[in-house]
């Protein structure tokens, strides 16, 4: 789950909004070939009024990608690409606005199922299956400013200095991701 966007038809209005959006945009199709998929709060149904579109990719030449999402992009509101380095993984990182929604491309020479974000997203859903309860706890912490990651150590009192890290390491030990 979570590799196509199909799902968010059927989902929340927020959910159906940004599956609306997403199609106009047409970045899943654009940017087929490099993997894109969708994760974050929104496809969890844990986001708030602020929260972005955080769309990861694997991308293996940055030059040309880049130069791309400029073609594509680069007249949005807000646009900005950022190249930097990701616990040691060269990163390409791209904002923009459209219709509203803040956008965040995050690619990396790394297959999207095995990036932290899509690890994040899978853990995350499958607490939110086991705690149904935990959902407007979590909610609630990201409205006072914690990042997803810290708001699911919070719920689950992880403790450790790196919540990303953190649940990471949970949910191995569970071995709901590799």
């Amino acid at each position: 789950m979570y590799l196509t966007i199909a799902y968010l038809k059927d989902g929340n209005a927020k959910q159906k909004y940004v599956y609306q959006v997403l199609q106009q945009l047409g970045i899943m199709n654009d940017f087929s070939c490099y993997s894109p998929v969708l994760c974050g709060t929104i496809p969890l149904a844990i986001d708030h009024d602020h929260s972005d579109l955080d769309i990861i990719m694997t991308v293996k030449d940055f030059h040309v990608f880049t130069d791309e999402v400029k073609e594509a992009y680069g007249q949005m509101e807000g646009f900005r690409v950022k190249l930097y380095n990701v616990r040691n993984i060269p990163t390409v990182k791209v904002n923009f606005y459209y219709h509203n929604l803040a956008f965040e491309i995050f690619a990396q020479d790394k297959p999207v199922i095995e990036q932290n974000a899509y690890l994040h997203m899978i853990i995350e859903a499958k607490l939110l299956s086991l705690f149904p309860d935990s959902r407007s706890k979590v909610i609630a912490y990201k409205k006072q400013g914690y990042h997803t990651e810290a708001a699911f150590c919070k719920v689950l009192d992880l403790s450790g200095n790196d919540p990303f890290s953190t649940l990471l390491d949970y949910g191995r030990e569970k071995n709901w991701v590799m």
